[in-house]
């Protein structure tokens, strides 16, 4: 009989190179917010992948840039800290970009002064031609020892198994460290507040996503006068500034609705029950350099 494996795999990259699109493909379940725009992840996401001889705890990290205040250094500490505390060490690179940039000599630095096992994964690879990515390869293969190299699609599902395969290859022997029924260590709560951040990050304009978080101050399950079932959900929208404050609710409060619908659509989906979904806007100025408020992202990790 087979032995069984388990561990914690790392998915780092510097921002937009698709960590949350992976994280999301490998799970099969809506687990990691992801826009176009970059910092979306802040926190350390797990995903449980329960496989018939493996249980794979993946770890989604934020992106790799650089900081502007306390919250964006503590993003790039908490990629670092997830390279040391990792079995295996997903390093994500984008297809596109063929040269190594200023963000991934830093992480190649630290992968080597961790001295981790790391596999190469080049990304978005249904966007250029397969030719091109011999360079790339090439280029960073002189830089590390990489366990593999595997060519992925995360939006297809393009390569997905090959990378579960080789991971559960290098996987210690070990137990499974979660039920076999559960997709992620995030409660429903943090999953909300994320929803409801990413369709603010889709909608609003450019200057004001990265200026917010999210709070649930309340989720109750109650029956509605014909006897149906229905999750009441409020939440908080905070940003840093008044002006803010005013286009996150827009002209007669239409974008908050816009927010809220499209929230409540995903809520629903996820919880498979109907919901009504309230949301507040509040100004919380200077909270990207609170230390009390950031202690909320560092106890999500817990």
């Amino acid at each position: 009989m087979e032995k069984f494996k388990s561990g914690f795999v790392a998915i780092i990259g510097k921002t937009n190179v698709g960590k949350s699109t992976l994280i999301n493909c490998l799970a099969n379940e809506k687990i990691a917010i992801t826009t176009s725009k970059p910092q979306t992840t802040r926190t350390e996401i797990k995903a449980i992948i329960n496989r018939e001889n493996s249980q794979i705890i993946f770890i989604d990290t934020p992106g790799i840039h650089k900081p502007k205040n306390k919250l964006g250094k503590f993003m790039i500490e908490t990629a670092i800290n997830s390279i040391q505390e990792a079995d295996i060490v997903l390093f994500i690179v984008d297809a596109k970009q063929h040269e190594i940039n200023e963000e991934n000599r830093l992480l190649l630095d630290k992968l080597k002064e961790k001295k981790r096992k790391v596999i190469l994964v080049i990304n978005k690879i249904d966007l250029v031609k397969k030719e091109s990515l011999l360079k790339e390869i090439e280029n960073y293969r002189k830089e590390y020892e990489f366990s593999a190299v595997i060519l992925l699609s995360a939006l297809k599902g393009e390569g997905k198994e090959e990378l579960l395969s080789e991971i559960e290859k290098e996987l210690p022997e070990g137990p499974a460290y979660y039920d076999k029924e559960e997709y992620t260590t995030q409660t429903t709560r943090e999953i909300i507040e994320e929803i409801i951040r990413e369709k603010a990050l889709k909608l609003l304009s450019q200057e004001i996503p990265h200026g917010i978080y999210v709070e649930v101050s309340k989720m109750k399950k109650r029956k509605t006068s014909k006897g149906e079932k229905i999750f009441d959900v409020e939440a908080v929208i905070y940003c840093t500034k008044k002006s803010h404050k005013g286009i996150i609710i827009g002209k007669d409060g239409a974008m908050l609705k816009k927010i809220g619908s499209y929230s409540r659509e995903n809520v629903e989906k996820m919880l498979k029950e109907k919901v009504n979904l309230k949301l507040w806007v509040k100004v919380q100025e200077n909270w990207v350099d609170n230390s009390n408020i950031l202690k909320k992202f560092k106890n999500t990790q817990n």
